[in-house]
């Protein structure tokens, strides 16, 4: 029985430390043979897009964020803005209405279906070429658009994601577990496109070809992740753009997070499954493993932290070691739960957010797996609500 809960807990460290360090690491070396980025020319042919923005009661915010979308440095005669209303009732859509002048269009759904639901009903709407998707509660850095558009002079390129940059508005402090999560994926997504391409877009700024975004998809999943995978399933590439800067505020605290983030790990495992045939190392190559390595993994530490405390427990009434190891444990919750219970608007320790965002991410990974397997459908989109930057 030692032996057993001993080679558990063994495969379990393995397992969490290749997810977490051995993946990356391995990426960064596969990355040393990357070529390098070009600059951007001064003479390019800046091609016609499409900015779509789906908002459901934004009118808080929408204001200041069409003001920055209309600042972005981008020809105005090659820019189309799209606001899709998911049936507001706040006010929103006669806001969006007071930009009709300066090229703003307004497409109102008559009834709310969702986030994906609206990006759907748009589709006969996008007069660009390349499909640029972004959020209410975010804002793009001005020179940002650019870049993000110049990557498709790469022919190989179905997809470019933006750079997040995690920023607080109640203190430098607040919730800074959330930030230290948004820059390690972001330096995944970096080394990932060196190697062979990002295997999802950042919801709160990615653009897309419009022949590979013209395809619906079903409601219960996220548009961002399965346009990474549709990018690759069509032959096409889809990178991460350093200088294509995207600020995202972050929530008040974690309880304010916590159902977005169950929220989005089902939408994920749904997408996942309804694209698993990208899986297939024989058909899809260094692709297959990174999506196995940076989703799947993933989504699997709490349920192989499950086995391994088990193991733990187990191997402890014969162990010192293995009870150093569970007090260890049982602090690091101590402190995550302090985090948790830490008052919204007063700046988080690192002491506390890192291990209360670690444990609140694995809990929330196996909310959503549960919500899976139960068969519950994704709720209705509810984005969340984060203080709006200001615009400029």
């Amino acid at each position: 029985m030692t032996n057993l809960a001993l080679s558990l807990i063994i495969i379990v460290a393995a397992f969490i430390a290749y997810t977490y360090l051995g993946y990356p690491l391995v990426l960064r070396v596969a990355s040393w043979w990357r070529r390098k980025d070009s600059q951007l020319p001064t003479d390019y042919s800046w091609p016609k897009i499409t900015i779509t923005l789906a908002a459901y009661n934004e009118a808080a915010a929408i204001r200041g964020t069409l003001e920055s979308l209309l600042e972005l440095d981008y020809p105005s005669e090659c820019r189309q803005i799209l606001v899709i209303s998911d049936a507001s009732n706040d006010g929103t859509d006669a806001i969006v209405s007071e930009y009709a002048a300066r090229g703003v269009e307004l497409l109102r759904l008559p009834q709310r279906g969702g986030k994906t639901a609206a990006e759907n009903a748009a589709l006969d709407h996008i007069r660009g070429s390349i499909v640029v998707n972004t959020d209410a509660s975010v804002r793009v850095e001005r020179h940002a658009l650019k870049p993000l558009i110049y990557a498709f002079a790469d022919p190989g390129v179905g997809l470019a994601s933006g750079r997040d940059v995690s920023v607080a508005r109640f203190g430098d402090e607040a919730n800074v577990g959330e930030s230290k999560y948004v820059g390690y994926e972001m330096w995944i997504r970096d080394l990932e496109t060196r190697v062979s391409g990002i295997i999802g877009a950042s919801g709160c700024f990615y653009a897309i070809r419009a022949e590979l975004h013209r395809n619906q998809i079903p409601e219960g999943l996220s548009r961002d992740f399965a346009a990474a995978l549709v990018t690759r399933e069509r032959g096409f590439r889809a990178v991460s753009v350093n200088d294509a800067i995207c600020y995202v505020p972050r929530a008040a605290s974690l309880r304010n997070e916590y159902p977005r983030k169950v929220r989005t790990l089902a939408r994920g495992l749904q997408t996942l499954f309804y694209k698993r045939a990208l899986l297939n190392p024989f058909r899809f190559g260094a692709f297959a493993w990174m999506l196995f390595s940076h989703k799947l993994c993933r989504w699997l530490v709490p349920w192989m932290a499950v086995v391994g405390l088990a193991a733990l427990i187990g191997l402890s009434a014969s162990e010192v070691l293995a009870r150093w190891v569970l007090g260890l444990g049982v602090l690091g919750l101590i402190l995550a739960v302090l985090g948790w219970l830490w008052p919204e608007r007063r700046g988080i320790p690192t002491v506390l957010a890192l291990p209360a965002y670690l444990v609140a991410g694995n809990l929330a990974a196996l909310h959503a797996w549960v919500r899976v397997m139960r068969g519950q459908r994704s709720a209705i989109w509810e984005p969340t609500r984060r203080e709006a930057l200001g615009a400029g």
